[in-house]
């Protein structure tokens, strides 16, 4: 997923922020970066400040324009300082990276970085969907390219992280009529073993349910505990 993620620095200046900036995308697990129409190409001092990022700058693909660079992506997200007069619609950095997440399993997605002096022009913003800001300390803003790019690189890779923890997490759960099964192979178990009274149950079985539904075991769980309760019925009988 995160290959599909495409990091595009516009008409950098400093070929030191080209190494800078692939270094931090690698951290994040990012390896696709574009740049258009860059000042110099990466040189000696690129490949020293990417330190064990150079496979990122060796394969980075330079092309002339933003709209080559984005041609083929669904989603396109510029970073922007906040304006009052143009209202486009702004992502927060966290909402950046979620949103980047949930489509780029549909198509390449990219995040779209100007120049270090004054970043992307009009023209440039209009050809992206969402503009993100950085809300770093009104009193002093200045984030260098690297520090932008690492930041908005981290938001997307907590994004991806934690939808990976959700799918890990997603349980299957039994169906009522399984649970149905369960109870009253419970029952039976507890009969035989004389834990419950069959003239005189009282209120086990109630408690007993009301714990199970509180504690909601899943379909791998309520298994085991049906062979919890065979095991159980097995050793009885051949006592």
């Amino acid at each position: 997923m995160l290959e599909n993620i495409r990091v595009v620095l516009v008409n950098t200046s400093h070929t030191g922020n080209i190494g800078s900036a692939a270094r931090a995308m690698k951290t994040m697990g990012l390896s696709q970066l574009y740049l258009v129409d860059p000042v110099q190409a990466p040189d000696g001092k690129s490949s020293a400040m990417a330190a064990g990022a150079g496979d990122v700058l060796g394969n980075a693909v330079t092309v002339a324009s933003l709209e080559e660079a984005v041609s083929d992506c669904g989603l396109v997200v510029g970073t922007s300082a906040r304006s009052r007069t143009h209202s486009w619609p702004m992502l927060e950095p966290r909402e950046c990276g979620e949103k980047m997440i949930s489509e780029v399993p549909k198509y390449p997605v990219a995040l779209v970085f100007g120049r270090e002096n004054n970043g992307l022009t009009n023209e440039e913003l209009q050809q992206c969907h969402y503009h993100v800001c950085i809300p770093a300390n009104p009193e002093y803003s200045s984030l260098n390219l690297a520090m932008a790019v690492q930041t908005l690189s981290y938001e997307v890779r907590m994004a991806w992280l934690n939808q990976e923890r959700i799918a890990e997490t997603e349980a299957e759960y039994p169906l009522n009529d399984e649970l149905e099964r369960f109870y009253d192979h419970l029952e039976s178990t507890l009969q035989g073993t004389n834990f419950i009274v069959k003239n005189h149950p009282g209120q086990v079985m109630t408690k007993l349910r009301r714990l199970f539904n509180r504690a909601r075991p899943e379909s791998a769980e309520l298994n085991i505990l049906r062979g919890i309760l065979s095991s159980i019925d097995k050793a009885a009988g051949k006592k």
